[in-house]
């Protein structure tokens, strides 16, 4: 695939962002390193005028063409790999890579799989409850002060991906697809319910493992085949508990 063919395959998500500007200044950097798709997950559209002023004449049909969901699991469902960008540590979140070494990951599986890059609102980030869908978390370096805006952590991302891709030494290998957001949540439900039904999850500690369990899967990149077995599985121990229970 050409650099163009394999940039479609992206898109930059923002999550509830607060000022319109900078959904403007990230359509300019998207459509300026190659990237056209534009997603907004908030409950309403911002006012287009300060939106598009930012974006100028050339990426305006960006805005324009908006794809706006009032939930992130509606948005994310097509994709199969999704990258979380956040300053944020803690030990229930994934293990952060720079930008320049995410590019590296995903260079070999963007010919097959499209890839979601998830940015969250300026004040707070990203929470908890948006990175549970990420496979991998990106972290831009710094020297001291890790305070960079919304509009410039888009620009960084778009350029290392589009420099990656302008500059791979090699082609992207044609690797089996994974599984969509949408397979995988689908198997974490079934997942849930059946440790819940033998009692491995409690309220307790639901998160704590549930959390674990999807960084471990995050780690395997499981195809749509695998993810439809692990649901199998579950189908099956919950059908044999039901019928043990007579």
């Amino acid at each position: 695939m050409d650099p163009k063919a394999l940039l479609s395959q992206v898109a930059i998500v923002l999550i509830r962002p607060k000022i319109p500007e900078n959904i403007g200044a990230a359509a300019r950097i998207a459509w300026n390193m190659g990237i056209t798709r534009l997603i907004l997950v908030r409950d309403d559209v911002p006012e287009r005028e300060p939106m598009a002023k930012m974006a100028t004449h050339k990426a305006a049909h960006l805005i324009d063409n908006l794809e706006v969901f009032q939930n992130l699991d509606e948005a994310l469902a097509e994709f199969s790999l999704i990258i979380g960008t956040t300053a944020r540590r803690g030990r229930q979140r994934l293990v952060e890579k720079s930008p320049r070494e995410l590019v590296d990951t995903l260079l070999p599986l963007l010919a097959s799989n499209k890839v979601a890059i998830l940015f969250g609102p300026e004040d707070t980030g990203l929470t908890n409850e948006d990175m549970k869908y990420c496979h991998m978390a990106s972290a831009i370096p710094t020297a001291d002060f890790s305070s960079i805006n919304l509009a410039q952590a888009v620009a960084i991302h778009c350029y290392e991906l589009y420099y990656g891709v302008l500059h791979a030494r090699k082609k992207p290998e044609h690797l089996p697809q994974l599984a969509t957001s949408h397979e995988l949540e689908s198997m974490y439900d079934y997942l849930d319910g059946t440790l819940s039904s033998f009692q491995f999850l409690e309220e307790t500690n639901r998160s704590y493992w549930m959390t674990n369990i999807r960084h471990f899967f995050s780690r395997i990149r499981l195809t749509s085949k695998d993810a439809n077995i692990v649901r199998t599985v579950c189908k099956k121990l919950l059908l044999y508990q039901q019928a043990h229970k007579r």
